[in-house]
């Protein structure tokens, strides 16, 4: 595995906001009940609960994106 593809830890930040979408989506479609702030309030409260019970949760890096140039191919052909 390389250093690029290890996951690292997630920052309270990450955690926070993956947390405060899920609150407030489920997909694509959002829960009319819920508003951002009140998913945000409860994704910070959830996230300080984390931390104080010692969890650490990893992220995995982005993925890079798929390159379309022919050159970077490596069963590409020289162009005569």
């Amino acid at each position: 595995m390389s250093d690029h593809s290890k996951p690292r830890l997630a920052t309270p930040e990450e955690l926070a906001e993956a947390l405060s979408f899920a609150l407030r989506f489920n997909g694509r479609r959002s829960f009319p009940q819920s508003t951002a702030l009140m998913a945000r309030i409860t994704a910070e409260h959830l996230v300080q609960h984390l931390v104080r019970s010692g969890f650490e949760v990893t992220k995995r890096p982005a993925a890079t994106a798929p390159s379309t140039s022919a050159h970077s191919h490596p069963l590409a052909k020289p162009i005569d």
